[in-house]
Parts: C-alpha cells; structure tokens; sequence
C-alpha cells in the first residue's frame, strides 16, 4: 500500500494539475460572466450586458492560450504532440485580439455579417494549422558531425533535410534547437522514522514509527546543446533534400548533447510558430584547446632541452654499419670503416627505439587549485601531447584513472571529461623507466620522490605561470 501511494504521488506532474485546476475556473468564471451578461441584456441594462460578455470571451481566450498548449503538450500521444506544438507569434496576438473584438460586436448588435466575418477568421486560424502540420510531414533529418572537435576551433556540421513526399514541397522551415527545460525542484517520497521527542547525545527518543516523508531534490542540470542558433531552409522541392553548413564554435572542453531537434515553421500565415520535435539524438566530446599559449611557448623550449639531454646522457647504441645510401647524412659516415673497406660506410643508431616520453596528469583533489589554473593546466597538457605526438617519439600517458594506452586521441577524451577528484596522486603510483616524464602535478615540491627528478620535468599548477 505504501509502495503503491508513493508510485501514484511521485508520478503526479504538479505543474500541469495547477494549470488545469486554473483553466476549470476560469472557464466557470467566464460561464458565469456570459450568463449573467444575458441576464442583464434581457433586463436592458446594454452597457452592463456588454462589459461581462467582453469579460467572458476575453477570459476565455487567456485560458485557451496559456493553458491548452501546456497540457496538449503533456499528450503521451507522439502525433498529436507533434500537431499540436506551436507558439504564438505577435501577428497571432493582434489576430485573436481582433477577432476578439468582432466576436463582442457581432454579439452585442446581432448583426449576421460579423458572425460570418468571425467564422471565416476563426477558420484562418484551423487552415493555418492544418497547412503547417502538412508543411513538417514526412521530413526526416540528417545530422552530420565532425569526428574530432577541439576547444576554440570553428568546425563545420552539415544538416539534411530529406522531404519524403513526392507531391508536397517544403516551405519555410527552420531547423531550431529545442527549448531547454529549466532545472525544476522534484518532490520525492522516501521512507523515514518519526521520533518523539528527537533523538540527541543527551536524551533518546520515546517514540519511534516507521514514517514516510516528502523530500525536495534539485535535479542535475542538462548538459550544455551543440547547436544554439536558427538554420533556415526557404524551398526544398518535393522527394528531394537540402542541406545546410552550419559553424559551432565551442569556447570550452566538455561533453555536448543535443536531446532532438526542432523542425518549425511559420507557414502559411504566420499566425503560429508549428514545431515538430525530432527524437535525433548526438553528442559531441570537445577536446581541450592545443593551440598555442603563453604557457607552451614558455615551458616548450626547457621541456625539448631537458629531454634532449636526457637523451644524449644515456648515449645511442650502435645498431650496424652498413653501405652509404645516397639519401644518407654525411656526419653519420664511419671514416675508419670507410677506409679499412675503401667505400663508404654509415653508422645506424638505435635512437628512435629510445626516444620514449610520457605525459603525466596529476589529478588534484576538489579545491586544491583554483579552477582557472585547473583549466589552463588541463589545456597546456594536451598541448603538449599533440606536439609531442609529430615528434617521432614513442608517447605514453598517465593519469589517475587513465586505462586508454597510448592513444593520443583517448588521451583527448579523458582530459577532456576531467574534473578534480579525490584519491591517491598518480606520482606515488609511477615507477622510474626508460621513459622520460612530463609531469602537471599540484603537489609541493618536497612531496616529490628523488628518484623522479632525475627522469621528469615538473610543471607545478600553482606556479606563476598559471596567473
């Protein structure tokens, strides 16, 4: 019974009751407001009888307005969502409101001429509906997006509109983003105790029953949409498809999901704004920006020169002496094989199987750098990793809770999700190799082992050059 009751109160929408509630009594106030400018018309009281009949058709216009729609589009029914989710343009209110007007005027003088005039413009208003329905029919969408998206770059997406009737083309449409739902405050039943008196260090409580309470939560924010903007289409023949190059510029890293798209239009009297919602799905991963900043340009040239010379301590091992080519380089000729042999000879080294680097992203806990540093840390370090990636070198990642390997693209990803986490620093976790490391940690520098100065070059978040 308790399961029960609290399936049935939590699948209660309270806004639309609300709105239904109000439209039932305002339609029995503007019920009331017509009967008794009846009663007063038969009494002959004309100024009264008109003022409560403009009351009437006035209040039943607002509740037709502002509460039909709403709970039309509650319909589970796709199609007659589809039919009837429209807005009300500016053109529309003076249209109503005009035909408001006649409507008091054919009523209050009985004149049959303004009863026509008011049908014909009610009937506008039905053809207007039909014809836009009709116009979004049979219209399927294509969206085409970039694989590989980075932060401050314009990327071009393509949309296709293909009109599957052969006899109906398709006029004035627009593909628009759907309205993004504000974050609304759900109430949620969940089983509690009640306690009398309330339970504390110093006293405990006489009574206690299994209880049920009413918990407000605040539902998570949707993500953040791919497309924002209006792309019109004016003619699309019938059985054909059009398309459109649309620009998306994303000013920061993170996932972007677009939940359907809209398909309005305004056609054929721009009375209403008909949009159809497509149930189309897509998401996009931004990767970090890797253009080039202050920072790279001032830790590139050190990080390139401690590496080198990383390289040159450990020296190059001979892998064979061979015949000269003549795509060689003089300074790798062997002189004393070449005279020994009387042709020359060149030396080939094993240096592009030591050429290993590793960049190392050491995830702070929440709070531990302030978010502008987190970001520009998140953006030098895959900066770094595309260089790097051009550079002949063996690359590698690690991060805290990285498993994608040495992909430079998954690498992207993962820094392109992350957000500050609380756990173990991925330093007390690396362990000295060939390779050489490229290590963005917040951790003070006492905190970093010995033996990883010799092999890493550090960039600290909290430096100066973050500020």
């Amino acid at each position: 019974m308790r399961d029960a009751l609290k399936s049935a109160l939590a699948g209660l929408e309270r806004e639309a009751w609300v709105r239904f509630i109000v439209a039932v009594l305002g339609l029995g106030m503007a019920f009331g407001a017509a009967l008794l400018s009846t009663a007063f018309s038969e009494s002959g009281n004309m100024l009264v009888s008109v003022a409560f009949a403009s009351f009437a058709l006035i209040l039943a216009g607002v509740v037709g307005i502002t509460t039909v729609p709403y709970l039309a589009r509650r319909v589970v029914a796709t199609r007659v969502r589809e039919v009837l989710d429209y807005d009300i343009t500016k053109e529309g209110v003076f249209y109503i409101i005009l035909t408001l007007i006649i409507g008091v005027a054919a009523l209050n003088t009985g004149n049959n001429l303004l009863f026509l005039v008011v049908a014909a413009m009610l009937a506008a208003v039905v053809v207007s509906g039909i014809a836009s329905w009709l116009n979004l029919k049979n219209v399927e969408l294509e969206v085409v997006l970039p694989g590989q998206v980075f932060a401050g770059r314009h990327v071009l997406a393509r949309l296709n509109l293909h009109i599957r009737r052969r006899l109906l083309p398709l006029f004035s449409a627009s593909v628009v983003a759907p309205k993004v739902k504000k974050t609304k405050v759900k109430w949620v039943w969940h089983r509690a105790m009640f306690e009398f008196p309330k339970q504390t260090a110093q006293r405990s409580s006489w009574i206690r029953w299994p209880d049920i309470a009413l918990e407000r939560v605040q539902q998570a924010p949707p993500p953040p949409q791919i497309f924002r903007d209006r792309v019109y289409f004016p003619y699309v023949p019938a059985g054909e498809s059009g398309h459109a190059d649309v620009d998306i510029f994303f000013n920061k890293r993170g996932r972007f999901v677009q939940n359907g798209f809209g398909l309005s239009t305004r056609f054929p009297f721009s009375f209403l704004v008909k949009t159809r919602i497509l149930p189309l799905t897509r998401e996009v991963i931004v990767f970090p920006s890797v253009e080039d900043t202050d920072e790279l340009f001032e830790v590139l040239p050190m990080i390139t020169g401690e590496f080198e010379t990383y390289m040159r301590g450990r020296g190059y091992d001979l892998y064979r002496i061979r015949e000269y080519e003549p795509e060689d380089s003089a300074r790798h000729v062997d002189w004393k094989s070449t005279a020994k042999s009387g042709s020359l000879k060149v030396r080939e080294f094993t240096r592009e199987d030591e050429r290993k680097l590793r960049v190392v992203f050491d995830n702070p806990n929440p709070g531990a750098v302030n978010e502008q540093f987190y970001e520009r840390a998140v953006a030098l370090t895959a900066s770094l990793a595309w260089h790097f990636a051009g550079e002949h070198t063996e690359l590698s990642f690690a991060a805290k809770g990285y498993e994608g390997g040495p992909d430079l693209y998954q690498f992207l990803e993962y820094l392109a999700l992350i957000e500050p986490e609380t756990g173990p620093s991925i330093i007390d976790q690396l362990q000295v190799t060939d390779d050489y490391n490229i290590v963005l940690t917040s951790r003070p520098r006492g905190g970093i082992p010995t033996e990883l100065w010799q092999t890493s070059y550090f960039i600290f978040m909290n430096d100066a050059r973050f500020s």
